[in-house]
């Protein structure tokens, strides 16, 4: 299990905030609905929920103490009283028939097998209950996945690192997909890949992106490399596709939505 710097991460997750602002606006909350957000990470995102459901109520769940904590001390019960977070695990939830609609931004690539997740997800909610997911799917960050895990001049350079090591990612298809919605008794609306450009403002921007959420990696390089690791990687992927006429970085992402109704 990685360990985060959610302090960090809140700082630096500016692109995964606007797709989750985008995401939002595809729920058309009416205001009173009891939602459940999986992998809420720094709570930011759970909050601008809860601002939405001002006669509902949001829990944020987390299997990170580190980001569950701080989404504690950033949004007090006092400021966003229909507001609760959690430390637990996705893929082993609990809830029965507790929650209208689930909601996950940005966090369930970090799961291998999907398909606790989402039965976990259909037992928390009743019949007609609604799930919006999105997630990296396959060809997710292929240039950046490509540099760390491809022979080359840079692989070659952290090789000794990097070797053997098991791909940390559940980047996955439609295909894949839906049979595990509908063995969970989740009927699928829609499940459909999206590119996207992620945008980092210059080398800086970049470097902070690798340095707070590419974890799998950056956490097997000691302590004392790690930032030049860092700025390898910054380097090395700028060479190949470099900043555009503003200064700013671009990643191709692509992610994986999934809209659903509980049968």
């Amino acid at each position: 299990m990685v360990t985060w710097d959610a302090a960090a991460y809140h700082r630096s997750s500016a692109a995964q905030q606007r797709w989750a602002e985008e995401l939002i606006g595809k729920l058309a909350l009416r205001g009173e609905e009891a939602l459940l957000d999986l992998g809420c990470g720094d709570g930011k995102i759970t909050a601008m929920l809860a601002q939405a459901l001002p006669r509902g109520r949001v829990v944020g769940i987390d299997n990170s103490a580190e980001m569950i904590s701080f989404a504690q001390r950033a949004f007090p019960s006092e400021q966003c009283p229909n507001l609760t977070f959690q430390c637990r695990d996705a893929g082993a939830l609990s809830f029965t028939d507790a929650f209208d609609v689930v909601f996950s931004n940005a966090a369930l690539h970090w799961i291998i097998d999907h398909r606790p997740v989402l039965h976990g997800i259909a037992r928390a909610l009743p019949v007609g209950g609604r799930c919006l997911l999105q997630m990296a799917g396959q060809g997710n960050a292929a240039p950046i996945i490509t540099l760390l895990s491809s022979p080359g001049p840079f692989y070659d350079r952290w090789r000794r690192y990097l070797e053997g090591m098991a791909f940390p990612y559940g980047f996955y298809t439609p295909d894949d997909y839906r049979p595990w919605l509908l063995e969970a008794g989740l009927h699928p609306q829609r499940v459909e890949l999206l590119p996207r450009d992620m945008t980092q403002p210059g080398a800086p921007g970049l470097a902070a992106w690798v340095r707070t959420t590419w974890l799998p990696y950056t956490q097997r390089i000691p302590a004392d490399a790690r930032e030049a690791f860092i700025a390898d990687v910054v380097e090395t992927y700028l060479a190949g596709y470099p900043l555009d006429a503003e200064g700013f970085a671009h990643v191709p992402m692509v992610r994986l939505e999934v809209e659903v109704v509980k049968g």
